[in-house]
């Protein structure tokens, strides 16, 4: 997805990998639970990855980690509170890229991602696809473009909201193809899924694993992976990139953040375990079921993603209007 080396690791091996840490800090840390905030629901795939997450670090810290869901605001109220608690190890946040993106098109939002937290770890990330109503008979991007050329304003895209990762992914779309669209705001996935199966709208960005079923049945029809390389998912699908639009990897991506001038040494601990316990068998599978990957950036390298995130989709968010005043 972003280009990270995915090669396996073991929770056996997760001594080996701390014992260079000399810090008095990180030698005693955990000395008790850990809590895990997580801006959605119990079942959302920011739950799903959290929890995940958690079954290995219970293992290699010894302590547990207690998964704490405060949804609301696009996960703007976790966010908040993550920003706010203490910097000793003890809260972490989960951070979903719809959460910065929300941070993005609501600039007084409680919280910056940049400067709030000390990046830890990027967890896993999952494919986005394009997909669209069959009874366009619509077969590419190209023809889909062309569709959407000859209707400016006439063509109408679904999304869970203005600033959420499907509604940017379809700016982003419609300002590199030179077209206009009109986004129709949703609550929830399900929600647009069904008005594209009745046609009434057009086209959605949708994650790859939620739309599999409708894609079987011949609902909806995928039309390119928003990403830099074939999802396993869906293999048959081109990328973005093969449909003539390159330089379109946006997948969704799920990290784990500490408060800002949380100790190193506990930091880079953290991000020893999250690798681990991300790479363990199960863990790969419980996310293969859900339709993500684990991914393989450490505390610097997740902060420089982070910030490259923030500039992308502060242009598409700025070119398409959608920052609050």
């Amino acid at each position: 997805m972003v280009g990270i080396d995915r090669r396996g690791f073991s929770l056996l091996g997760l001594g080996a990998m701390l014992s260079p840490l000399p810090a008095a800090a990180a030698d005693a840390y955990p000395s008790r639970p850990i809590h895990l905030l997580v801006g959605f629901t119990p079942g959302s795939s920011s739950d799903i990855t959290a929890r995940i997450f958690a079954k290995g670090a219970d293992t290699a810290l010894g302590q547990n980690v207690v998964i704490e869901n405060k949804p609301g605001a696009g996960g703007a109220i976790a966010a908040g509170l993550g920003a706010r608690a203490a910097n000793d190890g003890y809260t972490l946040y989960l951070q979903a890229l719809s959460t910065l993106t929300y941070k993005i098109t609501h600039p007084d939002a409680p919280f910056d991602m940049v400067e709030d937290f000390a990046p830890v770890a990027l967890l896993a990330t999952g494919a986005i696809v394009m997909v669209v109503d069959p009874k366009l008979a619509i077969n590419s991007v190209a023809e889909f473009t062309a569709l959407a050329k000859s209707k400016p304003g006439q063509i109408l895209f679904g999304s869970v909201g203005p600033g959420s990762l499907p509604d940017l992914c379809g700016e982003l779309y419609a300002q590199r193809a030179g077209v206009k669209l009109v986004q129709v705001p949703y609550p929830g996935s399900p929600q647009v899924i069904t008005d594209l199966i009745a046609g009434r709208v057009a086209m959605n960005f949708a994650i790859a694993s939620s739309v599999l079923g409708q894609i079987a049945a011949g609902q909806v029809k995928p039309l390119a992976i928003a990403a830099d390389k074939r999802s396993d998912l869906l293999p048959d699908v081109p990328t973005m990139a093969e449909a003539g639009m390159p330089d379109f990897d946006t997948p969704l991506w799920f990290g784990l953040l500490a408060p800002k001038g949380t100790p190193q040494p506990i930091v880079d601990k953290l991000a020893a375990v999250a690798k681990a316990a991300m790479h363990a068998p199960d863990a790969v599978d419980a996310l293969h079921k859900q339709g993500f990957v684990p991914e393989n950036m450490g505390p610097e390298q997740y902060g420089e993603y982070i910030k490259s995130e923030v500039a992308r989709w502060s242009q598409v968010a700025q070119s398409a209007g959608l920052i609050k005043a």
